[in-house]
C-alpha cells in the first residue's frame, strides 16, 4: 500500500511539472518570444488583424494599425505575389506602401520595421515612418495609394496591381 501512495506521490509531481511547464510555455510564447521561430504567413497575419477583400478593394481595420507596428500583406496578382504594407505612424495619421524600395527591389528583399523607423532589407538604409510616401526614388518604399474609410483603411487592388514591376521574382 505505501508503494501505491509513492507511485501517486511521483506521478501528481510529474503531472505538476508538466502543468507549469506548459503554462510557462503558454506564456512565453503570447509575449512573443516565439515570433522569430514561429512566424505567420502574410495570409494569415491579414486574417487574424481582420483584413477584409472586396473584388476591387482590401479594408484594413484601424484598428489593426493602432499599435504603429506594421502590418506587413500579400496579394496574389496575375499569378504574382506582391508585397505591400499599412500602418500608422507618430502623428496619428495612416500610410501604406509597396514593400519593395525604389533603389533595390530587384533584390525582392522588402523592409523590416525597428522602433519608429524602416529599415531596407538589402542597404540597411533606415529612415523615419513619417516620410512613407513624402520622398520618391532611392532607397524609399515606394507610396501606395489609400484612403480612410469610416473604421478602415482602404487600398484598392488597381493600386496594389500597378507596382508589380516591383517584385520581379517569388520571395524566399
Amino acid at each position: 500500500m505505501a508503494q501505491s501512495n509513492r507511485w501517486n506521490s511521483k506521478t501528481k509531481g510529474a503531472l505538476a511539472a508538466a502543468i507549469l511547464l506548459l503554462s510557462g510555455f503558454t506564456a512565453v510564447a503570447q509575449a512573443g518570444w516565439f515570433d522569430g521561430i514561429f512566424k505567420k504567413t502574410p495570409v494569415e497575419i491579414a486574417k487574424s488583424a481582420g483584413v477584409v477583400e472586396t473584388a476591387d478593394a482590401v479594408k484594413i481595420p484601424l484598428k489593426a494599425l493602432d499599435s504603429g507596428k506594421v502590418l506587413f500583406l500579400r496579394a496574389e496578382m496575375g499569378g504574382r505575389p506582391l508585397y505591400y504594407f499599412a500602418l500608422k505612424i507618430s502623428d496619428g495619421t495612416y500610410r501604406a506602401a509597396f514593400d519593395a524600395c525604389d533603389g533595390c527591389f530587384r533584390t525582392n528583399l522588402g523592409y523590416r520595421q525597428e522602433g519608429d523607423r524602416m529599415v531596407c532589407n538589402k542597404c540597411e538604409l533606415a529612415f523615419p515612418s513619417v516620410r512613407i510616401g513624402e520622398i520618391t526614388g532611392e532607397c524609399n518604399p515606394h507610396r501606395l495609394a489609400h484612403k480612410v474609410e469610416g473604421q478602415y483603411l482602404v487600398i484598392q487592388k488597381g493600386d496594389i496591381a500597378a507596382g508589380k514591376n516591383y517584385f520581379p521574382d517569388n520571395r524566399s
